[in-house]
């Protein structure tokens, strides 16, 4: 197997990296070159027709696509420690805090990073999408409000879905990261989530 691998400050090959270093394993990566587009090359994209990443390239040739879908392989193939639950109500509590995570926090994050953000520019004008600066800083604000709705339920929790470090943690510091690159360091006044945020990002993991 390899994976197809973007550096910071993409979001998503970063998960998988976190997760296979939580996991003790190694995967070789194959670099991608986001600024200069491989991922959108014709080899690439019989890969993924999306043209994202990250991907997994099976021994076979196969490929799977979507950081989360990837991430729910390798556990299947290496359960311990299990980072999507072990018994059936911490899998749904799990699974129900990464689907929350991924439409409350990274749909108004995107916003932001295509409409804002001076790295977009060039990508808007190659896809013909006009930047609409007015709808980016409206999702800023959003995305303030999501982490402050997050901050609020992780009270008294050590990690987002309960006690055990999981999924949901690794995609929250996955989008957290990419919000302060993008320019929306998250809140000191949400010290709940800051909290969590420096026990997260204080494993070594975090590093991958």
């Amino acid at each position: 197997m390899k994976l197809y691998n973007a550096p910071l400050p993409a979001p998503h090959p970063r998960r998988v990296r976190i997760f296979l270093a939580e996991k003790g394993l190694h995967i070789p990566l194959q670099e991608v070159n986001l600024f200069e587009r491989e991922h959108k090359s014709d080899s690439f994209l019989g890969k993924n027709s999306l043209g994202q990443l990250p991907v997994l390239e099976l021994d076979d040739g196969d490929t799977i696509s979507e950081s989360v879908t990837i991430c729910r392989y390798i556990e299947l193939l290496h359960p311990d420690p299990p980072l999507f639950g072990a018994a059936p109500r911490q899998i749904a509590s799990i699974d129900m805090w990464t689907h929350r995570l991924e439409f409350q926090l990274k749909g108004p994050l995107s916003a932001v990073w295509l409409h804002v953000h001076p790295m977009t520019v060039g990508y808007m004008q190659s896809q013909s999408m006009t930047r609409i600066p007015l709808f980016g800083e409206e999702n800023r604000v959003l995305y303030l409000d999501r982490l402050a709705w997050l901050n609020d339920a992780i009270l008294g929790r050590h990690c987002i879905a309960g006690d055990s470090y999981s999924m949901a943690d690794i995609v929250a510091l996955s989008l957290i990261d990419f919000g302060t690159f993008v320019g929306i360091p998250l809140p000191p006044e949400l010290a709940c989530l800051q909290g969590w945020y420096a026990r997260a990002s204080g494993r070594p993991s975090a590093a991958a």
